[in-house]
Parts: structure tokens; C-alpha cells; sequence
């Protein structure tokens, strides 16, 4: 005579389960892979577009500090260690990822026009 054990194995307390109750951390439907794409979204708009908006932001800055060319890259440089997380933050901030985007896609075109301008119209040495 066998006894059945006592605690069932994961593959029958799956079978048992209702498919609501299934994946804990996967909701039934669409709504969960919505929510993981949307964080998937913001995690890359956070690390690409923080990454440019720093950029140009450092770009910008290093064009307009009065001082030796080294020193304003520097400066700027480090101006720009401050952007990075403040967009970071800005993205995971937003209401929505569409909302997050444009949060970073206006500022970078702002920035990237003035460099664009800066080193298509020669307006320093």
C-alpha cells in the first residue's frame, strides 16, 4: 500500500490549479505582457535616450561656458554626470512610456538643434 506523499509535486498542483492562479507573476491575458512591455520600453528610453539627452546636454554646455576649450568639455562633462539620472528618473517618472519618450525626444531635438546650428554656422573658432 502507497501512500501519496505528502506534499504533491509542482506539475499536479498545476494541474489543480485554475488557470487564473497559474503564474502568480503573469497575470491571465494581455494586461501582464503590457505591463512588462511598458517597462521594458521605459528601461531602454532611460539607458539610450538618458545616454543622448546627457550627451548633447554636455555638447550644449561645453559651447557655451566662457572658458578654455579642456575645461568646459571637463565641466561640462561632469554637468552631464547630473543630466543622466535626472532623465533616468524622468522616464520611470512619466505617466506613460509614450509620455516618457517625448519627455526626452523634445529637450535632445532643443539640444541637438544648437549643436547642429553651433557647427554648421561656425559661430565659434
Amino acid at each position: 500500500m502507497t501512500q501519496a506523499p505528502a506534499h504533491p509535486s509542482s506539475a499536479a498542483r498545476l494541474a489543480d490549479a485554475s488557470p487564473s492562479t497559474r503564474h502568480r507573476w503573469l497575470p491571465v491575458g494581455s494586461e501582464g505582457l503590457r505591463y512588462r512591455g511598458g517597462v521594458a520600453v521605459r528601461a531602454l528610453a532611460a539607458i539610450l535616450g538618458g545616454y543622448g539627452l546627457s550627451a548633447l546636454a554636455a555638447a550644449v554646455i561645453a559651447i557655451a561656458l566662457p572658458a578654455v576649450r579642456l575645461e568646459a568639455a571637463v565641466a561640462a562633462t561632469m554637468l552631464a554626470f547630473v543630466v543622466y539620472p535626472c532623465a533616468v528618473m524622468w522616464v520611470f517618472a512619466a505617466r506613460s512610456a509614450a509620455r516618457a519618450l517625448l519627455g526626452l525626444a523634445l529637450p535632445s531635438a532643443v539640444l541637438g538643434a544648437i549643436v547642429a546650428a553651433n557647427q554648421y554656422l561656425g559661430a565659434t573658432p
